[in-house]
C-alpha cells in the first residue's frame, strides 16, 4: 500500500508524463506555486467545468450566469473587509530562514497525531475483522482518546488565540507542542504576524496618477456588486441564484501540495438570494444538493465527508466543508456558507446605493440573505485525478495504470486505432475518425504495437478504444475495448456513435 507522499508523487509525475499539469515556466527553473495545463489537464478542466455548469445553470430555472472582470473598484475590498481583515498569521524560523503560515503548522502537527489514531484503528480491524465496530473502537480506546484529546486541546487553544487576536499565544501554542521546522528541525521561531494575502497593482496611464488596484482574492463580489444588475435584466424573483466560474488570486506564502493551494486558481461559485429567515432552510438543502452532486460522479462515498466549522466567519451564521480524502488527507474541496446579508448590506453602505429587493408577496423591500456554494476547480481537478488514478494487477500477471475518469470527464471519449500502418487500414481509420470527430473528443493512434498504445489510452483514461483489422474492410465491423472492464466486442462501424452515446450515459 503506498504511502500518502508516494501516491502524490506518482499523480504529479503521471499528469506531467501525460500532458495533464505542467510546472509553469519550467525552463526557468519554474514559478513557486503556478502550474500550465496541458493538452488532456485543459480538456479535464473544461469537462470539469461544463459538469457543474450544466447542474448550476442549465438545469436550474432560477440560477443565471455571470462573469464579472477580474479588477474592480478599491472600496469593493474596503467593504469585504479584504483590505483590513485578509491576513493569515505567519512565522519564520530563524535558523532556516524559511517562513510557514502558523495555521498549517499545527494542522500539519495534528494530522500527524491523526495518523497515529488511524494506524491504531487499521491494527484493531486486522486483529478483529468482520466483527470490529470503528466507531465503538475510537469511542472507548484509551490511546485513541487521549491523542484525540491532544488535538481538540490544541485546536480550541489556536481558535481562542486567533478570536482573541493574540498572536504570542499562538507562538507559545507551536512552542508547547514542541513543532519544528520541517526543514531544519530547529524550534528557533520568531513572533507571529499577520501578512496580508492580496495582490497589488497600479492603474493609471502615468506612475503619478496610477491608483492601487488589486487582483481579486474571490469572485462572490463580483456577484454582490452585480445583483441588482442581474435581477432586473434577468427579471428574476427570489428565491434565485447568480453562478460564476473565473480566476482569483492569493498571494500565498506557503502555496504547497501541488494544486491544492496556489496563488492562481479558479474557483466555481454560486450565490443564492433568499428572504431573511429561510436562510438556514435553503442552507440545509444546498449542502444536500452539492454532496449529491459529488455522488453523481461515482466515486467511493469514503471520500467525502462534512465539516462543520466551528469558528464561524464574521459573515457568516452557518458554515460547513465537503471534504474530499486527498492523498495528504482529508482537506476541504467546497464550502456551503450561509453568508446572512453582510455583504450586500456592506457594498450598500460604502458605494452609498441601495441594493434591494422589492418582494411583491410580501408587498415591502429587503436586502436578501445569501447561500453561498464555494468550490475550488484546481482543487476539484485534483480530487478527480487522485480518485481516479489506478494501479492494477491483471490475471496474467501484468499490471497497468489506468485513469478510471467518470465517463462524462474522459478527455477522450474514444480512440481510433488501426492495426497496421499498411493494407488500407489507416485510411478507413481516418474514415471513422472523421465521422465521428464531430460529435465525440477522439484521439487517432496508429504507433506501437496494440497493446502499447492500449495501455497509453488506459493511463490518459480514454473510455473506449476502437481497432480497425483486416475484417473491417470486408464487413464494416470494428472491435471496441471497455477502458474499465478490457472486454473487447464486435461493434458495426454504423452503430458506433450509439455505442459511444450509450457508454457516456
Amino acid at each position: 500500500m503506498q504511502n500518502q507522499e508516494d501516491q502524490l508523487k506518482q499523480i504529479i509525475a503521471h499528469a506531467k508524463e501525460y500532458g495533464f499539469i505542467y510546472p509553469s515556466s519550467e525552463i526557468y527553473d519554474g514559478l513557486s506555486a503556478t502550474y500550465d495545463y496541458g493538452p488532456l489537464g485543459v480538456e479535464l478542466k473544461n469537462l470539469i467545468k461544463d459538469y457543474w455548469w450544466k447542474s448550476m445553470v442549465q438545469m436550474q430555472e432560477n440560477i443565471v450566469g455571470l462573469d464579472a472582470a477580474i479588477f474592480m473598484h478599491p472600496k469593493t475590498w474596503e467593504a469585504s473587509g479584504h483590505t483590513t481583515a485578509f491576513n493569515d498569521p505567519m512565522i519564520d524560523n530563524k535558523d532556516s530562514k524559511k517562513r510557514y503560515r502558523a495555521d498549517v503548522l499545527i494542522e500539519d502537527w495534528a494530522a500527524k497525531i491523526e495518523e497515529k489514531i488511524n494506524k491504531e484503528v487499521d491494527k484493531a480491524k486486522k486483529r478483529f475483522g468482520d466483527d470490529f465496530d470503528e466507531e465503538q473502537f475510537r469511542s472507548t480506546n484509551a490511546r485513541v482518546l487521549d491523542r484525540q484529546k491532544k488535538i481538540d486541546a490544541a485546536m480550541d487553544a489556536f481558535k481562542t488565540a486567533m478570536d482573541a487576536d493574540d498572536l504570542e499565544a499562538v507562538r507559545q501554542l507551536i512552542l508547547d507542542l514542541d513543532i519544528a521546522d520541517p526543514v531544519s528541525g530547529s524550534r528557533n521561531w520568531t513572533d507571529v504576524r499577520q501578512f496580508n494575502l492580496m495582490f497589488s497593482t497600479e492603474m493609471g496611464s502615468t506612475a503619478e496618477g496610477a491608483s492601487k488596484v488589486y487582483l481579486r482574492p474571490e469572485t462572490a463580489q463580483g456577484i454582490f456588486v452585480n445583483f441588482l444588475n442581474v435581477q432586473k435584466t434577468s427579471r428574476m424573483k427570489i428565491p434565485f441564484g447568480i453562478a460564476q466560474i473565473g480566476k482569483a488570486f492569493r498571494n500565498e506564502i506557503i502555496a504547497r501540495q501541488f494544486i491544492f493551494r496556489m496563488r492562481e486558481f479558479e474557483q466555481m461559485e454560486m450565490q443564492f438570494f433568499v428572504r431573511p429567515g429561510e436562510e438556514l432552510e435553503w442552507y440545509e438543502k444546498w449542502k444536500e444538493n452539492r454532496m449529491k452532486w459529488h455522488a453523481d460522479l461515482g466515486f467511493d462515498s469514503d471520500y467525502y465527508r462534512f465539516h462543520d466549522h466551528v469558528k464561524l466567519a464574521h459573515y457568516a451564521n452557518a458554515a460547513a466543508d465537503i471534504e474530499f480524502k486527498f492523498p495528504f488527507g482529508f482537506k476541504e474541496l467546497e464550502g456551503v456558507h450561509s453568508r446572512t446579508d453582510f455583504d450586500l448590506k456592506q457594498h450598500e453602505e460604502h458605494s452609498g446605493k441601495k441594493l434591494q429587493y422589492f418582494d411583491p408577496e410580501l408587498n415591502k423591500s429587503y436586502v436578501p440573505y445569501v447561500i453561498e456554494t464555494s468550490i475550488g476547480l484546481d482543487r476539484m481537478f485534483l480530487a478527480v485525478l487522485s480518485a481516479s488514478l489506478k494501479q492494477e494487477q491483471l490475471e496474467d500477471g501484468s499490471e497497468r495504470v489506468v485513469l478510471k475518469l467518470p465517463a462524462k470527464l474522459s478527455p477522450y471519449q474514444a480512440a481510433i486505432l488501426p492495426l497496421v500502418k499498411k493494407d488500407g487500414l489507416p485510411e478507413k481509420a481516418r474514415e471513422v475518425f472523421d465521422e465521428l470527430k464531430s460529435s465525440f473528443m477522439l484521439q487517432y493512434d496508429e504507433k506501437d504495437s496494440i497493446g502499447k498504445r492500449y495501455r497509453r489510452q488506459d493511463a490518459i483514461g480514454t473510455l473506449l478504444s476502437i481497432t480497425l483489422d483486416h475484417q473491417s474492410l470486408e464487413d464494416q465491423t470494428v472491435t471496441v475495448r471497455d477502458r474499465d472492464s478490457m472486454e473487447q466486442s464486435r461493434i458495426a462501424i454504423s452503430e458506433l456513435h450509439y455505442h459511444i452515446q450509450a457508454r457516456l450515459k
